[in-house]
């Protein structure tokens, strides 16, 4: 990987659906992503472009623009796609955050590149990128139980007990962000990836 450029610009991607009744959704957990980012940066969701609500802020010397694609999940490339083309930067610097079935809830996995493993948004981010040369972080919901259908499974809320977990892997999703900025993909995967590293 190559090294970091003083004021390099970043885009951070969170996936989901708008409304107030995903808010809690397990499909929503790169929106509750880059909505602690955009706390931790001091910067709010204000305006939409490209078919994405935007914020724009600093981590260190880095600007980064974070966004939440309205498009619902399964349209999520069309709106990567136009914040791309307007921002004109390189795939690495673009990092999509996205809950995944196959890895236990409270585990993050950082990845440069593969396919989207059947998840919907991502599915879509392929699609009209017509790519999978781009960072993702992949936030761990779990299976669903018993009988209960995927779709439904992360269409619906967390558990309390939950997200106690959740909030324990999104605070360690922000510094993970963070250190992707700061020191590249590389340092971020062997610090971040997996349950409780030591941080």
């Amino acid at each position: 990987m190559r090294s970091r450029k003083v004021d390099e610009k970043f885009l951070v991607i969170g996936l989901g659906n708008p409304g107030r009744q995903y808010l809690r959704s397990r499909h929503n957990v790169g929106f509750m992503l880059v909505d602690r980012l955009a706390g931790e940066m001091t910067t709010r969701f204000s305006r939409l472009h490209a078919n994405a609500l935007i914020s724009q802020g600093c981590i260190g010397s880095s600007k980064v623009i974070l966004a939440k694609p309205q498009t619902f999940m399964n349209l999520s490339g069309r709106a990567v796609r136009g914040l791309v083309r307007f921002h004109k930067l390189p795939l690495e610097n673009i990092i999509i955050a996205h809950d995944d079935l196959d890895i236990p809830l409270g585990v993050l996995r950082i990845r440069p590149d593969g396919g989207s493993g059947g998840q919907k948004g991502l599915s879509s981010i392929l699609e009209y990128l017509g790519t999978d040369k781009f960072p993702r972080l992949r936030i761990g919901i779990g299976r669903p139980p018993g009988h209960m259908k995927a779709p439904d499974f992360v269409l619906d809320d967390f558990s309390d007990g939950e997200f106690v977990e959740i909030n324990d892997v999104l605070e360690r999703g922000v510094l993970a962000v963070k250190e992707w900025i700061l020191n590249g993909l590389d340092a971020c995967m062997n610090k971040y990836n997996g349950k409780n590293p030591d941080l």
